[in-house]
């Protein structure tokens, strides 16, 4: 049975593009569930209940949350063509780097 891969997202959100980055580069087909976030879903707050935000990332029933988390999850569950780089210390130099950006980039409005 192939894994049934549900991304909800919001388009316009800097965080959702990172994991599509990363669902693309690996090849990885998936089912994307654009949210509306003045109105959203019972589906994105009961896979959410903590942040009722995006990206959440859904492999078989089971979510993932927060965009670097979901790279890395990304990264590991799908070996081929690796994201991060496989020295641990390039790696996280990596994590480093994008958790700057992170801190630099605006919030995004819910």
């Amino acid at each position: 049975m192939a894994d049934e891969v549900t991304l909800y997202a919001d388009g316009r959100s800097p965080f959702v593009c990172r994991v599509k980055i990363a669902l693309n580069m690996k090849g990885i087909k998936y089912k994307n569930m654009e949210e509306d976030l003045q109105n959203k879903s019972g589906d994105l707050l009961n896979y959410n209940p903590v942040h009722k935000k995006v990206p959440v990332l859904v492999l078989n029933g089971n979510p993932i949350l927060e965009s670097l988390v979901i790279v890395e999850y990304i990264d590991d569950i799908w070996e081929r063509v690796p994201i991060l780089p496989q020295d641990p210390y390039e790696k996280a130099a990596a994590r480093f780097w994008a958790k700057f950006i992170d801190d630099k980039v605006l919030i995004f409005p819910e």
